[in-house]
Protein backbone atom coordinates (compact mmCIF):
# COMPACT_ATOMS: atom_id res chain seq x y z
CA UNK A 1 0.00 0.00 0.00
CA UNK A 2 1.11 3.61 -1.29
CA UNK A 3 0.85 6.10 1.36
CA UNK A 4 1.19 9.97 0.81
CA UNK A 5 4.50 11.93 1.35
CA UNK A 6 4.31 15.84 2.35
CA UNK A 7 7.10 18.89 1.52
CA UNK A 8 9.35 20.09 3.69
CA UNK A 9 7.51 23.34 4.13
CA UNK A 10 4.68 21.50 5.45
CA UNK A 11 6.95 19.18 7.55
CA UNK A 12 7.84 22.06 9.90
CA UNK A 13 4.70 23.81 9.57
CA UNK A 14 3.50 20.59 11.34
CA UNK A 15 6.59 20.16 13.84
CA UNK A 16 5.49 23.71 14.87
CA UNK A 17 2.34 23.08 15.81
CA UNK A 18 3.31 19.87 17.54
CA UNK A 19 5.82 21.49 19.71
CA UNK A 20 2.57 24.54 20.31
CA UNK A 21 0.75 21.64 21.45
CA UNK A 22 3.30 20.15 23.72
CA UNK A 23 3.47 23.18 25.47
CA UNK A 24 0.47 24.34 26.19
CA UNK A 25 -0.84 20.39 27.08
CA UNK A 26 2.09 18.95 28.67
CA UNK A 27 2.75 16.08 25.81
CA UNK A 28 5.27 14.42 25.33
CA UNK A 29 7.98 16.28 22.71
CA UNK A 30 11.45 15.27 20.76
CA UNK A 31 13.64 18.27 19.76
CA UNK A 32 16.87 17.93 17.60
CA UNK A 33 19.03 21.43 18.13
CA UNK A 34 22.10 22.76 16.98
CA UNK A 35 24.19 24.49 18.73
CA UNK A 36 24.05 27.75 20.56
CA UNK A 37 26.31 29.75 17.83
CA UNK A 38 23.19 28.59 15.59
CA UNK A 39 25.28 28.50 11.70
CA UNK A 40 24.07 27.09 8.13
CA UNK A 41 25.62 23.68 9.62
CA UNK A 42 23.23 23.76 12.97
CA UNK A 43 20.18 24.88 11.00
CA UNK A 44 20.51 22.17 8.45
CA UNK A 45 21.42 19.26 9.76
CA UNK A 46 18.85 19.70 12.51
CA UNK A 47 16.26 20.15 9.68
CA UNK A 48 17.03 17.32 7.71
CA UNK A 49 17.97 15.09 11.27
CA UNK A 50 14.15 15.77 12.39
CA UNK A 51 12.65 15.50 8.34
CA UNK A 52 14.32 12.11 7.40
CA UNK A 53 13.79 10.63 11.41
CA UNK A 54 9.81 11.48 11.33
CA UNK A 55 9.86 9.83 7.29
CA UNK A 56 10.58 6.42 9.45
CA UNK A 57 10.75 6.65 13.12
CA UNK A 58 12.02 3.81 15.56
CA UNK A 59 9.20 1.60 16.62
CA UNK A 60 10.73 2.52 20.07
CA UNK A 61 10.62 6.01 18.93
CA UNK A 62 9.99 8.78 22.29
CA UNK A 63 7.71 10.51 19.65
CA UNK A 64 6.86 9.91 16.06
CA UNK A 65 7.44 13.57 15.27
CA UNK A 66 11.07 15.14 15.56
CA UNK A 67 10.98 19.13 16.17
CA UNK A 68 14.26 20.75 14.65
CA UNK A 69 15.04 23.42 17.13
CA UNK A 70 17.09 26.82 15.96
CA UNK A 71 19.41 27.46 18.60
CA UNK A 72 18.52 31.39 18.59
CA UNK A 73 15.56 33.59 19.50
CA UNK A 74 13.70 34.23 16.48
CA UNK A 75 14.63 37.93 16.34
CA UNK A 76 18.25 36.95 16.12
CA UNK A 77 17.64 35.53 12.33
CA UNK A 78 17.80 38.79 10.82
CA UNK A 79 21.56 38.63 11.41
CA UNK A 80 22.29 35.58 9.42
CA UNK A 81 21.58 36.61 5.71
CA UNK A 82 22.75 33.19 4.30
CA UNK A 83 19.44 31.66 6.08
CA UNK A 84 17.20 33.48 3.65
CA UNK A 85 18.86 32.57 0.54
CA UNK A 86 18.84 28.63 1.50
CA UNK A 87 15.01 28.92 2.91
CA UNK A 88 14.59 30.23 -0.17
CA UNK A 89 15.97 27.38 -2.49
CA UNK A 90 14.24 25.26 -0.03
CA UNK A 91 10.82 26.99 -0.65
CA UNK A 92 10.62 27.79 3.28
CA UNK A 93 10.83 31.01 5.18
CA UNK A 94 11.69 31.68 8.90
CA UNK A 95 8.14 31.88 9.70
CA UNK A 96 8.60 28.07 9.28
CA UNK A 97 11.19 27.73 11.45
CA UNK A 98 11.12 26.63 15.40
CA UNK A 99 12.78 28.86 18.02
CA UNK A 100 13.84 29.19 21.31
CA UNK A 101 10.52 31.34 21.53
CA UNK A 102 8.10 28.35 20.97
CA UNK A 103 9.60 26.75 24.41
CA UNK A 104 6.66 29.16 25.87
CA UNK A 105 3.35 30.68 25.08
CA UNK A 106 1.65 33.45 26.10
CA UNK A 107 -0.01 32.29 28.92
CA UNK A 108 3.16 31.33 30.59
CA UNK A 109 3.35 27.81 30.04
CA UNK A 110 7.12 26.33 29.64
CA UNK A 111 8.02 23.27 27.68
CA UNK A 112 8.56 20.44 31.10
CA UNK A 113 11.53 18.79 30.86
CA UNK A 114 10.23 15.41 31.98
CA UNK A 115 8.11 15.53 29.03
CA UNK A 116 10.93 15.88 26.19
CA UNK A 117 13.70 14.12 24.83
CA UNK A 118 16.13 16.17 23.00
CA UNK A 119 18.91 14.81 20.13
CA UNK A 120 21.75 17.02 19.51
CA UNK A 121 23.29 17.85 16.06
CA UNK A 122 26.41 20.05 15.34
CA UNK A 123 27.59 20.06 19.03
CA UNK A 124 27.98 17.04 21.79
CA UNK A 125 27.36 19.17 25.46
CA UNK A 126 23.75 20.99 25.39
CA UNK A 127 25.47 24.58 26.76
CA UNK A 128 23.76 27.29 28.19
CA UNK A 129 19.95 27.72 29.48
CA UNK A 130 19.24 24.89 27.38
CA UNK A 131 21.69 22.83 29.44
CA UNK A 132 20.56 23.79 32.52
CA UNK A 133 17.40 22.49 32.13
CA UNK A 134 17.28 19.78 29.68
CA UNK A 135 21.36 18.20 29.48
CA UNK A 136 19.53 15.14 31.48
CA UNK A 137 17.05 14.18 28.86
CA UNK A 138 19.60 14.12 25.88
CA UNK A 139 19.21 10.96 24.61
CA UNK A 140 21.36 10.77 20.92
CA UNK A 141 24.18 12.88 18.81
CA UNK A 142 25.17 13.37 15.64
CA UNK A 143 27.97 15.84 15.53
CA UNK A 144 31.72 16.27 13.81
CA UNK A 145 33.35 18.02 17.27
CA UNK A 146 35.54 17.06 20.05
CA UNK A 147 33.70 14.55 21.93
CA UNK A 148 32.85 15.73 25.81
CA UNK A 149 31.82 12.73 26.23
CA UNK A 150 28.35 14.44 27.81
CA UNK A 151 25.95 12.18 25.50
CA UNK A 152 25.24 8.61 27.14
CA UNK A 153 26.60 5.69 24.89
CA UNK A 154 23.97 3.71 25.07
CA UNK A 155 21.53 6.23 23.49
CA UNK A 156 18.55 3.63 22.74
CA UNK A 157 17.14 4.01 19.26
CA UNK A 158 18.77 7.35 18.41
CA UNK A 159 22.81 7.21 17.15
CA UNK A 160 25.42 8.57 19.01
CA UNK A 161 27.48 9.28 15.88
CA UNK A 162 30.58 11.86 16.82
CA UNK A 163 33.40 11.90 14.53
CA UNK A 164 35.70 14.36 12.27
CA UNK A 165 34.26 15.50 9.34
CA UNK A 166 33.64 18.98 7.14
CA UNK A 167 30.16 19.55 8.08
CA UNK A 168 27.80 17.60 10.28
CA UNK A 169 24.81 17.52 7.87
CA UNK A 170 26.91 15.22 6.06
CA UNK A 171 26.90 12.57 9.04
CA UNK A 172 23.11 13.17 9.25
CA UNK A 173 23.17 11.99 5.58
CA UNK A 174 24.91 9.12 6.06
CA UNK A 175 23.12 8.10 9.10
CA UNK A 176 20.02 8.58 8.24
CA UNK A 177 19.46 8.44 4.34
CA UNK A 178 17.97 4.91 4.60
CA UNK A 179 14.97 6.29 5.47
CA UNK A 180 15.01 8.78 2.40
CA UNK A 181 15.69 5.55 0.09
CA UNK A 182 12.97 3.77 1.70
CA UNK A 183 10.39 6.59 1.60
CA UNK A 184 11.48 7.12 -1.62
CA UNK A 185 10.96 3.76 -3.27
CA UNK A 186 7.69 3.79 -1.44
CA UNK A 187 6.42 7.16 -1.75
CA UNK A 188 5.69 6.78 2.03
CA UNK A 189 5.12 8.93 4.88
CA UNK A 190 4.80 8.22 8.71
CA UNK A 191 1.10 8.41 9.82
CA UNK A 192 2.61 10.68 12.94
CA UNK A 193 4.31 12.78 9.96
CA UNK A 194 1.54 12.99 7.82
CA UNK A 195 -1.31 13.91 10.03
CA UNK A 196 -3.10 17.03 9.70
CA UNK A 197 -1.26 17.91 6.49
CA UNK A 198 -4.11 18.47 4.69
CA UNK A 199 -3.69 19.65 0.93
CA UNK A 200 0.03 18.61 0.97
CA UNK A 201 0.11 15.35 1.11
CA UNK A 202 0.39 13.45 -2.53
CA UNK A 203 1.89 10.50 -3.69
CA UNK A 204 2.72 11.77 -7.15
CA UNK A 205 6.20 11.09 -8.18
CA UNK A 206 7.17 14.35 -9.99
CA UNK A 207 6.10 16.12 -6.63
CA UNK A 208 8.18 14.17 -4.54
CA UNK A 209 10.82 14.64 -6.71
CA UNK A 210 10.87 18.58 -6.47
CA UNK A 211 10.35 18.18 -2.63
CA UNK A 212 13.80 16.20 -2.53
CA UNK A 213 15.30 18.59 -4.78
CA UNK A 214 14.49 21.29 -2.31
CA UNK A 215 15.62 19.37 0.78
CA UNK A 216 18.98 18.30 -1.53
CA UNK A 217 19.64 21.99 -1.92
CA UNK A 218 19.31 22.86 1.70
CA UNK A 219 21.55 19.90 3.01
CA UNK A 220 23.81 20.98 0.13
CA UNK A 221 23.95 24.99 1.42
CA UNK A 222 25.83 23.71 4.54
CA UNK A 223 28.32 21.22 3.63
CA UNK A 224 29.25 23.39 0.45
CA UNK A 225 29.78 26.44 3.15
CA UNK A 226 31.64 24.19 5.44
CA UNK A 227 33.98 22.66 2.96
CA UNK A 228 34.68 25.45 0.50
CA UNK A 229 32.96 23.79 -1.75
CA UNK A 230 34.71 20.88 -0.90
CA UNK A 231 38.28 22.49 -1.61
CA UNK A 232 39.12 23.18 1.46
CA UNK A 233 42.35 20.80 2.44
CA UNK A 234 42.34 19.11 5.72
CA UNK A 235 38.66 19.52 6.61
CA UNK A 236 36.96 17.31 3.79
CA UNK A 237 36.18 13.85 4.26
CA UNK A 238 34.76 11.22 2.40
CA UNK A 239 31.23 11.06 3.98
CA UNK A 240 31.49 15.18 2.58
CA UNK A 241 32.16 13.87 -0.64
CA UNK A 242 29.75 11.22 -0.64
CA UNK A 243 27.11 13.31 0.95
CA UNK A 244 27.30 16.11 -2.28
CA UNK A 245 27.19 12.96 -4.75
CA UNK A 246 23.73 11.75 -2.97
CA UNK A 247 22.14 15.40 -2.82
CA UNK A 248 23.13 16.50 -6.05
CA UNK A 249 21.36 13.12 -7.47
CA UNK A 250 18.59 13.79 -6.15
CA UNK A 251 18.67 17.49 -7.15
CA UNK A 252 19.15 16.02 -11.06
CA UNK A 253 16.17 13.66 -10.86
CA UNK A 254 13.92 16.72 -10.72
CA UNK A 255 13.64 18.24 -14.11
CA UNK A 256 12.46 21.65 -13.24
CA UNK A 257 15.95 21.71 -10.82
CA UNK A 258 17.83 19.69 -13.09
CA UNK A 259 18.32 21.85 -16.16
CA UNK A 260 19.39 25.01 -14.16
CA UNK A 261 21.55 23.54 -11.56
CA UNK A 262 24.94 25.17 -10.69
CA UNK A 263 26.66 23.83 -7.77
CA UNK A 264 29.35 26.63 -8.12
CA UNK A 265 26.87 29.69 -8.50
CA UNK A 266 24.56 28.23 -5.91
CA UNK A 267 27.80 27.55 -3.09
CA UNK A 268 29.22 31.49 -4.45
CA UNK A 269 25.40 32.89 -4.02
CA UNK A 270 25.60 31.53 -0.10
CA UNK A 271 28.94 32.45 0.32
CA UNK A 272 28.61 35.91 -0.65
CA UNK A 273 25.19 36.53 0.90
CA UNK A 274 26.73 35.15 4.13
CA UNK A 275 29.50 38.01 3.75
CA UNK A 276 27.24 40.71 3.82
CA UNK A 277 27.28 42.09 7.47
CA UNK A 278 28.24 45.69 6.66
CA UNK A 279 25.49 46.47 7.74
CA UNK A 280 25.30 45.42 11.22
CA UNK A 281 26.58 47.11 14.32
CA UNK A 282 29.49 45.73 15.87
CA UNK A 283 27.72 44.01 18.47
CA UNK A 284 25.56 42.13 16.37
CA UNK A 285 28.72 40.88 14.22
CA UNK A 286 30.18 39.62 17.15
CA UNK A 287 27.11 37.77 18.65
CA UNK A 288 26.03 36.55 14.75
CA UNK A 289 28.11 33.28 14.84
CA UNK A 290 29.46 33.06 19.12
CA UNK A 291 30.21 30.05 21.09
CA UNK A 292 29.95 30.08 25.27
CA UNK A 293 31.56 27.85 27.54
CA UNK A 294 32.95 27.55 31.19
CA UNK A 295 35.80 25.77 32.25
CA UNK A 296 37.96 26.10 35.58
CA UNK A 297 35.53 28.61 36.86
CA UNK A 298 36.43 30.96 33.55
CA UNK A 299 34.23 31.71 30.92
CA UNK A 300 35.40 31.93 27.25
CA UNK A 301 33.27 33.38 24.55
CA UNK A 302 34.22 32.60 20.85
CA UNK A 303 33.25 34.76 17.73
CA UNK A 304 33.50 33.67 14.60
CA UNK A 305 33.51 36.73 12.06
CA UNK A 306 33.59 36.72 8.01
CA UNK A 307 35.37 39.84 7.45
CA UNK A 308 39.21 41.19 8.54
CA UNK A 309 39.66 42.50 12.05
CA UNK A 310 40.18 46.14 10.66
CA UNK A 311 36.63 46.03 8.99
CA UNK A 312 35.70 45.11 12.61
CA UNK A 313 37.31 47.73 14.58
CA UNK A 314 36.09 49.77 12.00
CA UNK A 315 32.89 49.45 13.38
CA UNK A 316 34.18 50.44 16.96
CA UNK A 317 36.24 53.72 16.46
CA UNK A 318 35.44 56.82 16.36
CA UNK A 319 38.36 58.87 15.16
CA UNK A 320 36.97 61.58 16.85
CA UNK A 321 36.74 59.98 20.04
CA UNK A 322 40.43 59.44 21.20
CA UNK A 323 42.99 56.34 20.79
CA UNK A 324 41.57 53.67 18.42
CA UNK A 325 43.02 50.94 20.21
CA UNK A 326 41.38 51.74 23.22
CA UNK A 327 38.35 52.03 21.97
CA UNK A 328 38.50 48.78 20.13
CA UNK A 329 39.56 47.45 23.66
CA UNK A 330 36.86 49.26 25.73
CA UNK A 331 34.23 47.77 22.64
CA UNK A 332 35.29 44.58 23.68
CA UNK A 333 35.34 45.00 27.21
CA UNK A 334 31.41 46.02 26.88
CA UNK A 335 31.07 42.77 24.87
CA UNK A 336 32.39 40.71 27.48
CA UNK A 337 31.03 42.37 30.24
CA UNK A 338 27.29 41.48 29.14
CA UNK A 339 28.00 38.01 28.97
CA UNK A 340 30.35 37.94 32.19
CA UNK A 341 33.34 36.48 29.99
CA UNK A 342 37.03 35.85 31.38
CA UNK A 343 38.09 35.53 27.56
CA UNK A 344 36.89 36.47 24.81
CA UNK A 345 38.43 35.44 21.21
CA UNK A 346 37.66 37.23 17.61
CA UNK A 347 38.53 34.95 14.72
CA UNK A 348 38.54 36.41 11.27
CA UNK A 349 38.26 35.12 7.90
CA UNK A 350 38.70 36.88 4.82
CA UNK A 351 40.87 37.08 1.61
CA UNK A 352 43.76 38.87 0.93
CA UNK A 353 44.57 41.29 -1.62
CA UNK A 354 46.87 38.42 -3.61
CA UNK A 355 43.54 36.39 -3.53
CA UNK A 356 44.67 34.14 -0.47
CA UNK A 357 42.69 32.89 2.13
CA UNK A 358 43.70 34.02 5.95
CA UNK A 359 42.45 33.80 9.60
CA UNK A 360 43.07 36.27 12.23
CA UNK A 361 42.93 35.97 15.48
CA UNK A 362 42.58 38.34 18.68
CA UNK A 363 42.67 37.28 22.17
CA UNK A 364 41.47 40.19 25.19
CA UNK A 365 41.07 38.39 28.86
CA UNK A 366 40.41 39.85 32.09
CA UNK A 367 42.98 39.65 35.07
CA UNK A 368 41.25 36.27 35.94
CA UNK A 369 42.41 35.14 32.34
CA UNK A 370 45.81 36.31 31.86
CA UNK A 371 47.16 33.04 33.23
CA UNK A 372 45.11 31.00 30.52
CA UNK A 373 45.62 33.99 27.74
CA UNK A 374 49.49 33.21 28.34
CA UNK A 375 49.20 29.25 28.64
CA UNK A 376 47.60 29.21 25.18
CA UNK A 377 49.81 32.17 23.56
CA UNK A 378 52.83 29.80 24.63
CA UNK A 379 51.31 26.04 23.35
CA UNK A 380 48.87 26.70 20.74
CA UNK A 381 51.05 28.88 18.96
CA UNK A 382 53.40 25.92 16.72
CA UNK A 383 50.83 24.20 16.56
CA UNK A 384 48.31 26.76 14.99
CA UNK A 385 51.22 28.05 13.77
CA UNK A 386 50.27 31.88 15.42
CA UNK A 387 52.60 34.81 14.17
CA UNK A 388 52.46 38.88 15.28
CA UNK A 389 49.91 40.14 13.60
CA UNK A 390 49.65 44.55 12.89
CA UNK A 391 46.12 45.67 11.86
CA UNK A 392 45.55 49.09 10.77
CA UNK A 393 43.43 51.06 13.05
CA UNK A 394 44.58 48.90 15.66
CA UNK A 395 48.40 48.65 15.70
CA UNK A 396 49.52 52.78 15.06
CA UNK A 397 51.69 53.50 18.48
CA UNK A 398 54.48 51.80 19.73
CA UNK A 399 53.83 48.24 21.69
CA UNK A 400 49.30 48.20 20.52
CA UNK A 401 47.89 44.90 21.51
CA UNK A 402 50.70 43.48 22.84
CA UNK A 403 50.00 41.47 26.12
CA UNK A 404 50.56 43.78 29.27
CA UNK A 405 50.13 42.72 33.13
CA UNK A 406 47.62 46.06 33.41
CA UNK A 407 44.14 46.41 32.15
CA UNK A 408 43.11 43.37 29.58
CA UNK A 409 45.56 41.33 28.55
CA UNK A 410 45.23 41.65 24.21
CA UNK A 411 47.14 40.11 21.27
CA UNK A 412 46.57 39.77 17.71
CA UNK A 413 47.33 36.81 15.64
CA UNK A 414 47.57 36.10 12.25
CA UNK A 415 47.10 31.79 11.99
CA UNK A 416 49.39 30.11 9.62
CA UNK A 417 47.20 26.87 9.73
CA UNK A 418 44.11 28.12 8.47
CA UNK A 419 42.46 25.02 8.66
CA UNK A 420 42.03 25.07 11.77
CA UNK A 421 38.37 26.73 12.56
CA UNK A 422 36.86 27.57 15.92
CA UNK A 423 36.42 23.55 16.12
CA UNK A 424 39.97 23.33 16.97
CA UNK A 425 40.95 26.55 17.86
CA UNK A 426 38.16 26.98 21.07
CA UNK A 427 39.54 23.16 22.55
CA UNK A 428 43.05 24.61 23.16
CA UNK A 429 41.64 27.49 24.74
CA UNK A 430 39.44 25.45 27.31
CA UNK A 431 42.39 23.48 27.77
CA UNK A 432 44.62 26.58 28.78
CA UNK A 433 41.63 27.24 31.30
CA UNK A 434 41.78 23.90 32.99
CA UNK A 435 45.65 24.18 32.70
CA UNK A 436 45.44 26.96 35.39
CA UNK A 437 43.76 24.33 37.83
CA UNK A 438 46.41 21.70 37.68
Amino acid sequence: MTFPRNSLRAFLSHAKSCLATAVKTAEKVTLVVGNESADLDSLTSSILYAYLRSLSPPQNAFTPIYVPLLNIPAADIRLRPEFEVVLRHANINASHLTTLDDLSVADGSYLKPEHTQWILVDHNKLEGSLGKKFASHVHGVIDHHEDEGQVPREAGPEPRVVEKCGSCTSLVLRTLKASWDKNNDATSLSSGAAHAQGDSLTTDARIIQTWDAQVAKMALASILIDTANLTAEGKVEQADRDAVEYLEAKINLSPQDAAKWDRTQFYEEIVSTKRAIDGLAFEDILRKDYKQWTENGLTLGVSSVVKPLEFLASKAINRASGDPEDQFVTAIGDFMAARDLTLFAVMTTSTSSARIFQRELYIQALSAGHAAASTFSKEATGELRLADHTVRLLSEKPGAMQPSSEGPWRKIWLQGDVSKSRKQVAPLLRKAMNAEAI
